[in-house]
């Protein structure tokens, strides 16, 4: 959808309807990845962008913290008009650097979901592996620029061991050695940071496994110990109840039903997915849709998908926008 043609539905009021129209459908956001204010690192929101999007919120919107939505359909009550959920996956660091100052300047509460491993030094996250692979000037020619996405949909299906296998040979049959500590742009946060943020009383730390494992790609057994391990490692160290999990990569077919009766049997009280969608009163909340607003920096695009027009659009023509 060309900005022309946003503008021209701004100015029309569509923005305004869609907005008045699904005022009780609550909004989950997704977010990966910050970046310094004046900085276009590709597949990050840069200090800017989080702040022009807070603004929008803050103008339009009652930002929730997950669990309050999550409690709501538990009990089967309505929701408030105008609910937002902010969420941060994976646990790297520069959410503490450049996302929770402006949370706290905001005053806006968080989940961030993060691998229990990841964050507790025994490696870094096998995608941000492939990511930095295909960022060196010679990559493997396994990542062809633009293919990225099928290397990870191939990679996704293999059992962790596989996986791993074929990314360190990737590496090794370009000539390019992986670090096995993540670089800066790729590091995690420490334990006292999370601390820190949790006892803010803005930011709740949820799961996201203990290595990242694409869930369907592994046995129930495993499985479960990735929910329960998550689970009791983050908890010892923050000294708070983890309530929340996300799947990794979080779209169909890397998850099983199965896994979903596991989410609920191992104490959490909602997960979410990658899938975009808004959140209705007869949502699961174990598979709870999310929007992807990492690219979104000007009001029109913010609006585009916080409003509902994207949404609209995508269930009306049963298509993406």
């Amino acid at each position: 959808m060309s900005k022309l043609a946003l503008r021209v539905m701004r100015s029309c009021g569509l923005f305004s309807l869609a907005r008045a129209s699904s005022a009780h459908l609550a909004r989950i956001l997704m977010y990966h990845n910050f970046s310094a204010p004046g900085t276009a690192e590709p597949g990050s929101l840069n200090g800017q962008g989080i702040r022009a999007q807070f603004e929008y919120l803050r103008q339009h919107y009652k930002v929730v913290p997950l669990l309050q939505i999550a409690e709501r359909l538990a009990s089967g009550r309505p929701l408030d008009a105008k609910m937002v959920a902010l969420t941060i996956d994976d646990g790297r660091r520069d959410c503490y650097e450049f996302f929770f100052p402006l949370m706290k300047e905001y005053n806006l509460p968080a989940t961030f979901f993060v691998v229990s491993s990841f964050v507790g030094s025994q490696g870094w996250i096998w995608t941000d592996k492939v990511l930095w692979l295909a960022e060196q000037t010679n990559p493997p020619k396994e990542l062809p620029e633009g293919k990225l996405n099928d290397v990870f949909r191939m990679l996704n299906k293999q059992r962790p061991s596989d996986r791993d296998a074929y990314i360190e040979a990737m590496a090794t049959n370009a000539g390019i050695s992986i670090p096995s500590a993540a670089p800066p742009k790729y590091a995690a946060c420490s334990w006292d940071e999370l601390r820190e943020m949790a006892d803010s009383g803005l930011m709740e730390i949820g799961s996201h496994t203990a290595t990242h494992i694409i869930l369907s790609s592994v046995t129930d057994e495993e499985s479960w110990q990735e929910f329960t391990r998550s689970r009791s490692d983050i908890e010892k160290r923050i000294g708070r109840p983890v309530k929340s999990f996300c799947y990794p990569n979080g779209m169909p077919g890397d998850f099983r039903p199965a896994q979903i009766r596991q989410v609920q049997e191992a104490g959490y009280a909602c997960a979410v997915v990658a899938q975009q969608g808004m959140v209705s009163v007869r949502s699961d909340r174990y598979q709870l849709p999310r929007i992807g607003m990492t690219r979104k920096t000007s009001p029109l695009e913010i609006g585009k998908y916080l409003d509902g027009v994207a949404y609209y659009r995508q269930k009306f023509a049963g298509r993406d926008s």
